[in-house]
């Protein structure tokens, strides 16, 4: 199991060449989205897609099978830490949803599926080689 940040699946609607080897390992995985990262993830998708973003979204979501999972206070407690420790002001520059996605996979002790190079600056585990 896998949690997978919100610009994995932007990489996969957008169509960029690391949207392969993504559904490659989605298909194998199971896998989970914190609920700010469906947020920002339909907020993104509709921008890059215009008005059919979220429908294309879910239709990938369903087909992937990516779980939308609840979000605690021990996630909440563990953003903050992370956006203390990797937020704005850091290299790392983790927004909202980024801290969201990195607590959901330190609380679950999972893997994390990103593309780009913030979540490299932090002590996340990846779930491709970066």
């Amino acid at each position: 199991m896998i949690v997978v940040d919100a610009s994995a699946l932007v990489a996969i609607l957008a169509g960029e060449p690391e949207a392969d080897a993504f559904i490659k390992l989605l298909v194998e995985t199971p896998s989970l989205l914190s609920p700010l990262g469906f947020w920002e993830t339909t907020v993104a998708a509709r921008r890059v897609l215009g008005p059919d973003g979220q429908q294309s979204l879910l239709a990938l979501m369903d087909a992937l099978r990516i779980e939308i999972t609840a979000a605690g206070g021990e996630t909440a407690r563990i953003a903050v830490e992370a956006e203390t420790r990797f937020g704005k002001r850091t290299p790392a520059r983790l927004n909202l949803g980024d801290c969201f996605a990195y607590a959901l996979a330190k609380e679950r002790n999972l893997p994390l599926l990103y593309k780009g190079d913030d979540f490299s600056r932090t002590d996340i585990e990846p779930a491709l080689p970066v």
